[in-house]
């Protein structure tokens, strides 16, 4: 009788202990989630005295968590200016910017970022006709790091959401070549505002 009693314990003890680990199987949270995809960038176009600039800056991501977004981004800008040193003669530059960067959202609204970029820079001086300059090609590498603060417009901590940003970041690094220092070498703040896209939102 007390083996039989035993018996029937440990196999009520199994199979509770079974349904236990099937509870905790299916409550667990998969690691890739569709939902926490998302896309977006920036455009920018800029008329100014005989200059023109065009540029966009699309990126894709994860969210890691509700407070850590990673991404990997894509820019080309290109920039034209008329009586750059001597009337009628032309500047061409343009600039492909592969790089990552990492969102980090203490609050819905705000959040503090780092993005690195490789700037690939080509730059073209045409001469006026007649001039004693030269025509001049050129090409420049440049390492930066791109850190500061900027706010989005409703982020949802609980599902990944669409929204507006906007963000202030200055160059961290030293890179001679750096697009985002002036002819001193002091920092030039870098503004950007664009549209976040969340993907496969819930409903």
């Amino acid at each position: 009788m007390k083996v039989r009693l035993v018996s029937i314990a440990l196999l009520l003890m199994f199979t509770f202990t079974s349904f236990a680990q099937e509870e905790t199987i299916e409550e667990k949270e998969p690691f890739f989630k569709k939902e926490n995809l998302f896309t977006g960038g920036t455009l920018n176009i800029g008329f100014g005295n005989n200059s023109t600039s065009l540029g966009a800056s699309p990126y894709f991501g994860y969210s890691l968590n509700k407070f850590l977004d990673v991404a990997a981004s894509i820019g080309v800008n290109y920039f034209t200016q008329r009586d750059n040193i001597v009337l009628d003669d032309r500047l061409r530059q343009t600039i492909f910017t592969p790089g990552a960067f990492v969102r980090l959202f203490p609050v819905k609204f705000l959040f503090a970022q780092l993005h690195y970029e490789k700037n690939i820079i080509n730059y073209h001086y045409i001469p006026a006709l007649g001039s004693s300059l030269a025509n001049e090609r050129q090409s420049f590498r440049a390492n930066c790091w791109l850190g500061g603060l900027g706010v989005s417009n409703g982020r949802n901590f609980n599902y990944q959401k669409s929204y507006y940003y906007f963000s202030v970041l200055w160059d961290l690094g030293d890179d001679f070549y750096s697009p985002y220092k002036d002819n001193l070498r002091r920092n030039v703040p870098v503004i950007r505002a664009g549209y976040h896209i969340a993907l496969f939102q819930k409903k």
